[in-house]
């Protein structure tokens, strides 16, 4: 079996490519973000900004789409690619590079109460605009989910032609994330807390309990277990990990097994990865935590990784 890959994407300097004790550095000088796999072996990713590009198994890059609108995150459903954009808006790119925005989106109800989710600190606009954070969409491709940032998680079951929202605003969601197998099962990491869902994201409970404080800012499906991490604030200078199994309902538990107690700044959007029994997380500082048994023991591989903006397995 080939040794699995952990790719790290950076704000700034590119794409990280670690397999075993190997490390390599792909489009260097570039912006890298939002990590997914397209279901054929490959990832496709934001570069640049304005960029949506297909990495092949081989680490070989190639543009699949470019628009002049900054995007931000994306997702598949079968050959379909849905990209998020940093105003807030859906673009649809067809498998013939066809693409077109999602007008549906364009009047969910309740977008007139979105805002940015940015804030003034020490006299500097600090945090991203009013954008899609990030996407999912469950394993039977039957609802898509859109993060907005600030502005809930709108809900298509229509492959985006119409949506409706499903969860208060105010709760600022961080990342949402479907379940590989289950399309019942959906997660959202929040200021609010560790948000679940059992009927695809139609209603929402929100969780706290066992949290040293509430801020959720990322969150991933292992195999057994729900991982999600949490701050004060998202300019906290430590956050931790923690999980708890998906089945249950009892409190949130830190990870333990090698992991810290604190990380060094917060894990954002995207910087917890699974996938079979390896699981991955990166800290705002680039330190990169790698579990090879479901999250039961916890190894530091290599030195710091410059400005993270996500990991993904592959």
């Amino acid at each position: 079996m080939p040794t699995p890959s952990i790719l790290v994407s950076t704000w700034g300097s590119g794409l990280f490519s670690l397999t075993g004790n190997v490390v390599q550095q792909e489009l260097a000088g570039q912006s890298v973000r939002s990590l997914v796999a397209d279901g054929r072996g490959a990832v496709l990713a934001i570069v640049g900004g304005h960029s949506l590009s297909r990495r092949s198994a081989d680490g070989e890059w190639t543009e699949v789409a470019k628009s002049e609108v900054e995007l931000y995150c994306c997702v598949t459903i079968g050959t379909v690619v849905f990209v998020g954009t940093n105003d807030a808006r859906i673009l649809r790119v067809d498998s013939d590079g066809e693409q077109h925005f999602l007008t549906g989106f364009d009047v969910v109800a309740g977008r007139e109460r979105w805002y940015a989710g940015t804030a003034i600190i020490d006299g500097k606009l600090m945090g991203p605009p009013l954008g899609i954070r990030s996407m999912a969409a469950t394993c039977d491709g039957a609802v898509l989910l859109a993060n907005v940032h600030v502005g809930g998680v709108p809900r298509s079951t229509d492959s985006g032609l119409t949506w409706r929202p499903t969860i208060d605003i105010e709760s600022d969601v961080h990342q949402v994330c479907a379940h590989r197998a289950r399309p019942d099962i959906v997660i959202a990491a929040a200021a609010a807390g560790l948000c679940t869902s059992r009927d695809a994201g139609t209603t929402w409970t929100i969780e706290q309990q066992g949290l040293h404080a509430h801020y959720c800012s990322a969150v991933a499906f292992g195999r057994n277990d729900i991982f999600v991490s949490a701050s004060t604030d998202p300019f906290a200078t430590q956050g931790a990990v923690y999980r708890r199994p998906i089945e249950g309902n009892g409190p949130l538990q830190p990870v333990g097994g090698g992991m810290p107690e604190w990380l060094d700044g917060i894990a954002d959007t995207d910087c917890i990865a699974t996938r079979d029994s390896m699981a991955a997380v990166i800290d705002q500082s680039g330190r990169l935590y790698v579990s090879a048994d479901d999250g039961a023991t916890w190894s530091c591989p290599g030195d710091r990784l410059p400005d993270p903006s996500g990991v993904h397995i592959c």
